[in-house]
């Protein structure tokens, strides 16, 4: 395993793609975590951006593998804006870009997404640890098995399995991204119909994650009761959206949200993370029915 850094080679359709999502991340309003709009815990929307373009490089790499890409990004990050702004969307981007870099032509997204979880190694792991080790995120505490201050005596799948009991982002891993391919999908869909607005559709996937259970960032940094009670006041924000006619009176209750939240430094990252890793998938999986559309029609020419 060697940590040198290099000039990787450019994947310029799913580079932008990556820089597209994180753009979409600060650009919709998400009541306690950083926007264009409004900053928070430390962070600016420039500083996700920076961040953005600092690992699009590396996480879209066609020549690394998934463990490897994270920490490279990681550490790209850190050289650029000295924070942890990205460790849980480039852990969900990674295996997503590498699927759709490597789907055979007979093959879904899904299915190489599984593939791709399947194969990861002890090797992606001790990439990953050393990632997570440099990113130092908040509420990292000390794990019985698995820890990630120690080497990994595991693949990385495995060490996700253990993560997955208090980690919404590692239990994407092994669950072949069942939120973000389920709820967060609807919730995404389901927000463009209602608003007719791409950021407030954003706004509506990351309000079902918030509200649908809870954050796990703020559970490991605040305890379960605290996360509890930010589930609940994203669920009555969510009740109080449905009954808003347009999006000025939506932004009241966002607001308030938005304030309270911050005012007591809970930053719900994982639903955030988890949002822009639905924005992504979302726009691979159109990719995907544009690609298979296209392969129709040229087939039907010759019936």
């Amino acid at each position: 395993m060697s940590a040198d850094m290099m000039h990787p080679p450019v994947d310029l359709r799913l580079s932008d793609l990556f820089l597209a999502a994180c753009e979409m991340d600060v650009a919709a309003f998400k009541p306690g975590n950083v926007s264009r709009e409004s900053p928070g815990h430390g962070m600016t929307a420039e500083d996700f951006l920076a961040s953005a373009e600092a690992a699009a490089p590396h996480v879209t790499d066609p020549d690394l593998a998934i463990g490897e890409r994270i920490y490279r990004a990681i550490k790209a990050t850190r050289e650029a804006v000295h924070c942890n702004t990205n460790l849980g969307i480039v852990l969900l981007a990674a295996p997503l870009l590498h699927a759709a870099q490597h789907r055979l032509p007979d093959d879904t997204l899904v299915q190489q997404l599984q593939r791709s979880l399947d194969a990861l190694t002890r090797e992606d792991a001790e990439w990953v640890y050393e990632a997570i080790r440099l990113a130092a995120p908040g509420g990292l505490g000390a794990s019985p098995r698995h820890d990630v201050r120690e080497a990994p005596a595991v693949t990385l799948l495995a060490a996700m399995q253990e993560a997955s009991k208090w980690d919404r982002i590692a239990y994407q891993y092994t669950h072949c991204y069942a939120d973000i391919l389920g709820a967060g999908l609807i919730s995404l869909h389901q927000g463009r119909t209602h608003w007719d607005s791409e950021t407030a559709a954003v706004t509506s996937a990351y309000l079902g994650f918030l509200s649908g259970f809870p954050d796990t960032h703020i559970w490991r940094k605040h305890g379960p009761g605290t996360a509890d009670e930010v589930q609940a006041m994203a669920f009555d924000c969510v009740a109080n959206l449905a009954r808003c006619p347009d999006w000025p009176c939506a932004r009241i209750h966002l607001t308030g949200l938005d304030k309270t939240l911050k005012s007591s430094d809970f930053n719900p990252g994982t639903s955030a993370d988890l949002t822009v890793a639905t924005w992504l998938a979302d726009r691979l999986l159109h990719e995907e029915e544009i690609r298979i559309s296209n392969h129709t029609k040229g087939s039907t020419q010759y019936v």
